[in-house]
């Protein structure tokens, strides 16, 4: 009881955090998710025994010139930085499916850092400002998305799973809890369209789509690679739910994809 009570909290203390940042002011926001990401790659170099005080360096860099330059360097900077993530991200995938340790070699070990962790922390900060205009409920669906989504995925599996997802990496998962998972995602995109007056229902229902399918391959390639370190959780910050980056790991993974989504709808409408 007492461990569930502090769950409960640690939860509830994490997403009030983040959604009051959103709604605040996108600085709010920035800012509170600056902090989330420099805890994140604190973690993950750890998960892959890495220590790099310059990733950090790296990581505000990247951070203030993609924030200042969305619009006058998009195709001189951002698209470049986008197209590397999402191909390392795809290659991560093939890791995960194809072979039963991912390769860690020292230069992997910056290259996944940044093009992985550090890139896709960065586009999730840029995707409600992905029109010009700062739009709150961009960012706080998609995370809504992602909890649903997670949350379904954890019932159904509970109560009707028998067919394993990817069980050397993830025991738990199943194929019942991600059919489960990806149908309350659309349910949920359908509500935000609905109720949130943003977008239409179907670039929600394909925002939910992005986020159920990519959002679980984050999940997977994350559990992955604390398989690898031998950690249950990435990090202890949170009681009762391990890291900010076993928080995060769906939505990172998912945002570049998101992200580029949002800019072919921007380009073509």
């Amino acid at each position: 009881m007492k461990e569930l009570l502090t769950r409960s909290l640690s939860g509830l203390l994490y997403v009030s955090i983040l959604l009051l940042s959103i709604f605040i002011n996108k600085y709010t926001f920035i800012g509170v998710f600056f902090i989330f990401g420099v805890i994140t790659i604190y973690e993950f170099q750890k998960l892959i025994y890495l220590k790099n005080k310059r990733l950090y360096v790296i990581f505000i860099a990247l951070l203030v010139v993609l924030h200042l330059c969305q619009d006058e360097l998009y195709y001189y900077f951002i698209l470049p930085v986008l197209t590397l993530t999402i191909i390392t991200e795809l290659f991560l995938v093939k890791d995960l499916v194809t072979i039963r340790i991912i390769p860690m070699f020292e230069k992997r070990k910056y290259l996944t850092t940044i093009f992985y962790l550090i890139t896709s922390i960065i586009f999730a900060t840029l995707l409600p400002n992905y029109s010009g205009e700062y739009q709150p409920f961009i960012i706080a669906g998609a995370f809504l998305i992602t909890w649903v989504n997670d949350t379904f995925a954890y019932l159904v599996g509970k109560n009707f799973g028998k067919h394993k997802l990817l069980e050397r990496i993830s025991p738990k998962k199943t194929v019942e809890g991600f059919i489960g998972g990806f149908i309350f995602s659309l349910i949920a995109g359908y509500l935000i369209a609905i109720f949130s007056d943003t977008l239409s229902i179907t670039v929600w229902l394909i925002i939910s789509i992005i986020m159920s399918i990519f959002g679980t391959l984050g999940d997977l390639i994350q559990s992955k690679f604390k398989r690898q370190a031998g950690a249950k959780d990435s990090g202890t910050i949170m009681p009762g739910h391990g890291g900010i980056y076993d928080r995060l790991d769906s939505i990172i993974f998912a945002s570049p994809f998101l992200y580029a989504f949002l800019q072919i709808l921007k380009h073509v409408s």
